[in-house]
């Protein structure tokens, strides 16, 4: 596909002019592009039916997860442009990243990811929440602030996505049984309030993880904010991916707390698994209902 030429010239004026362009396959929700901006390579993806804010919270999320010390890299936000803000309906909004050539895993990649993810988590400046809502793919993401954690998961992560389920005849399980959750998530999320906020990714999947060309690990398309680190463990478990190294040097950097596997990771991957229902439907209805019981019968 080609470059919209509105594109072309909003990004000569932000950026600089782009010489070259070759497409980039492997999302699923915007349209990529490897671009030269004035002689230098650069990403570019860009959605026409992308909702207000969409890139620039994003960018705003990269920028956070750069500044933390020791954490994995993050390409620079180059540009970007939102029409919704700027008045220009019908035209594509986009976003303009450093280009990260991509290389090959070295043997320790793994451990070098949970260490810089391990450095990620420790540096979190404020609540839980974040200063702007953002998404979860194309669905929006609130991040008010709560008091505590348990009230932020249950206000602002299960019942979000639970509502808009239910609104689409897609609810897994009963209400009751996420009522019973819901009222247990004090007591099965204590130990998240003793650890404090984390800087999350908030969408910590394998397709989000690259390796640059000198094996350095990388991470693009955040859903940011601050919350407690097992979230980005628990996603990293949802769907796979990610070798014992890495859960072993995050471990060794940031110890886990007994509760993990068996209570707080199936409680926040409800969260993923009611994302994927919302998106796509079909058998994570099933597979969120099934989790949800084995949580009840947990907590």
């Amino acid at each position: 596909m080609t470059l919209p030429e509105t594109i072309r010239r909003r990004v000569a004026t932000l950026a600089g002019a782009v010489d070259g362009v070759t497409p980039v396959g492997g999302g699923c929700i915007n349209v990529a592009h490897r671009v030269t901006v004035d002689g230098r390579p650069a990403f570019l993806k860009h959605n026409a039916a992308a909702l207000p804010g969409f890139f620039a919270a994003e960018a705003r999320g990269l920028d956070a997860l750069r500044a933390a010390p020791g954490g994995p890299r993050i390409p620079h936000v180059l540009a970007w442009f939102d029409a919704a803000d700027e008045g220009a309906p019908g035209e594509p909004s986009w976003l303009l990243l450093e280009w990260i050539e991509p290389g090959r895993r070295p043997p320790d990649f793994d451990a070098r990811l949970g260490r810089a993810l391990a450095a990620m988590h420790a540096s979190a400046d404020g609540g839980w929440g974040w200063a702007e809502d953002n998404y979860i793919g194309t669905l929006p993401q609130q991040n008010a602030s709560a008091s505590t954690w348990a009230e932020f998961w249950r206000d602002r992560r299960l019942h979000t996505q639970l509502r808009t389920a239910r609104d689409s005849g897609r609810m897994p399980g009963t209400a009751a049984e996420w009522e019973r959750l819901l009222a247990a998530l004090p007591h099965a999320l204590a130990a998240a309030e003793d650890d404090g906020p984390s800087l999350l990714h908030g969408d910590l999947w394998s397709g989000n993880v690259l390796c640059a060309a000198g094996g350095e690990p990388a991470l693009v398309d955040p859903a940011a904010y601050r919350g407690h680190g097992e979230v980005d463990l628990a996603m990293a478990d949802l769907f796979g991916g990610f070798g014992p190294a890495f859960h072993a040097a995050y471990a060794r950097a940031r110890p886990i707390r007994d509760g993990y596997a068996r209570i707080r990771r199936p409680i926040y991957q409800l969260y993923y698994l009611l994302v994927h229902v919302n998106l796509f439907g079909g058998g994570y209805v099933a597979q969120t209902a099934d989790v949800l019981r084995k949580v009840l019968r947990e907590v």
